[in-house]
């Protein structure tokens, strides 16, 4: 890397996602950069690594961004749309895994691993979020990981498999709502067993032991929003000839890692090993019968999705529909697919200096 090495900073960088960005990035084009690790007061001096180095967890302020190239947004909303004109004005380029900037004027959604350019998939101007970033770009919002997941199976798909429907029923884990979602699962679990009342703080409504496709009203954790937003990164993201998505989203009682169940139906009929060869590439490992199907577990810490196929008609010639059973690390996914987006924008900067 010629001159100094970029500067990275991480806001939310004890959040859950903070957290395993900052190790994914240890292991990244990106780990030789100096990685700057920052958070709000109550977190600030806490002692972490940064990859395989120890880093303290910085307070942060409005100078924390002096000398910063990439700035990822990896905590709470509110810091984000709080601190982020900020870094963009000291020259830095930024991806936001925390959707706080979805609405701003210029900023697109990117899956970069799991998505054509936008001139292949011939959106052209027609949805400005769906553009490529160029020099113009304020930000850049980092695609949902389940959306990811799924726009890599349509996308795959399309290809070879031209695909009609394609029908996901996706199982939300706790820690895609950070530590406190958590943190109410587990003592809604330990007051289950010892016969107390549930906290319901974070979603109105017993999660423990259940599985549900909407909360309580009061719920800090929003099953509707991120039913929205899946929808709409895929949307966003996939090419013209890519499958519509039908979606359900269902809270399930896991601390991590995504599941789901998808029907595809086919234009044509095709074999089993059709479908496989169709999926198969980068970031897609495909799981044989042979093999315990893909679960919450096996997913953990992995970087592919895992993907078991199945012919949903008996027989074992050609169908038209195939169950698609998937498993994947929701924090994984994001901090790769973010650090894939910080690298398209790395191509937009002078090498080693401050735009």
């Amino acid at each position: 890397m010629a001159g100094r090495p970029y500067r990275i900073g991480i806001v939310g960088a004890a959040s859950l996602a903070g957290k395993e960005l900052s190790d994914a990035l240890a292991e990244s084009p990106l780990a030789a950069c100096d990685v700057v690790l920052l958070d709000a007061e109550e977190a600030a001096g806490q002692i972490t690594t940064a990859g395989d180095e120890p880093s303290i967890i910085q307070k942060i302020d409005s100078e924390s961004f002096v000398g910063i190239d990439f700035v990822f947004f990896a905590g709470d909303p509110e810091s984000t749309r709080r601190y982020w004109k900020t870094a963009r004005q000291e020259g830095a380029s930024i991806v936001d895994l925390s959707y706080a900037l979805e609405g701003e004027p210029g900023v697109v959604v990117r899956g970069p691993w799991g998505s054509l350019p936008a001139a292949a998939r011939g959106e052209g101007l027609k949805n400005p979020r769906a553009r490529d970033p160029d020099l113009t770009t304020p930000a850049v919002v980092s695609a949902h990981p389940a959306a990811l997941a799924l726009l890599l199976i349509g996308e795959r798909l399309r290809a070879k498999c031209p695909v009609r429907n394609l029908s996901a029923t996706v199982f939300e884990p706790a820690s895609e709502h950070g530590h406190a979602a958590m943190d109410e699962l587990h003592q809604q679990t330990v007051s289950l067993l010892s016969f107390q009342g549930l906290p319901r703080q974070q979603y109105d409504a017993q999660v423990a032991f259940n599985l549900l496709p909407s909360l309580g009203d009061a719920a800090v954790v929003k099953l509707a929003v991120s039913r929205e937003r899946i929808m709409d990164h895929y949307q966003t993201l996939k090419s013209g000839a890519a499958p519509e998505l039908a979606l359900q989203l269902i809270q399930a009682p896991v601390f991590h890692g995504y599941t789901a169940s998808v029907l595809v139906e086919l234009e044509e009929p095709a074999t089993t090993g059709q479908v496989e060869a169709a999926l198969e590439g980068d970031h897609i490992d495909l799981v044989g019968a042979e093999s315990d199907p893909p679960s919450n577990l096996s997913a953990a810490a992995q970087p592919d999705v895992l993907v078991r196929i199945s012919s949903a008609t008996e027989g074992d010639g050609p169908s038209g529909r195939f169950w698609l059973w998937l498993a994947a690390d929701n924090l994984k996914l994001a901090a790769l697919n973010a650090i894939a987006c910080a690298n398209e924008l790395r191509c937009l900067r002078p090498q080693g200096t401050v735009q």
